[in-house]
């Protein structure tokens, strides 16, 4: 993310390193209280980080489900790939529930299986990105493509 590939100026809610960003191209946390947890419920509409925080525009899920980190780098992006520079692109979703997969072919019993990837549980009314510092147009065009990234259903809300 150093020299030409950089482009405009990214911001992490939680606190991310970006030496480690580097190497794996991916978020994921750094470090976890328990390897493994149980799957869970995202039942409800969210609560907290429903309102625009940070920047002008902004992208809000409507449906719930899990939004794995290839998904949100996807649209890190092509977001950052559109503004070309400008402005400031706020991620408000980190990856941080462990979904764990067993090899394939393998009978059952033995346990649980390793870590696979990172997901963030979303419920609807959560504000996924967030972008300022450019033209409504160029703004709204940015969230349009990161839509485009996501599972689910969204739509660009505006201060």
């Amino acid at each position: 993310m150093r020299g030409a590939q950089f482009c405009g100026e990214i911001l992490f809610t939680k606190q991310v390193s970006l030496q480690n960003f580097d190497k794996i191209g991916m978020l994921q946390p750094k470090k976890v209280k328990h390897r493994k947890w149980q799957k869970g419920r995202t039942k409800g509409v969210e609560h907290r980080s429903v309102n625009l925080a940070f920047g002008s525009y902004g992208l809000k899920g409507l449906e719930s489900r899990w939004i794995t980190a290839r998904q949100i780098e996807a649209a890190r992006r092509a977001m950052t790939r559109y503004v070309e520079r400008g402005g400031k692109i706020w991620i408000r979703i980190f990856p941080d529930k462990p979904i764990t997969k067993k090899p394939p072919e393998v009978t059952l019993g033995g346990g649980k299986g390793a870590v696979d990837h990172y997901v963030v549980p979303v419920r609807p009314g959560k504000i996924l990105f967030e972008i300022d510092g450019v033209s409504p147009d160029i703004a709204e065009e940015a969230l349009r493509l990161a839509a485009h990234k996501m599972p689910i259903k969204t739509k660009i809300v505006r201060k």
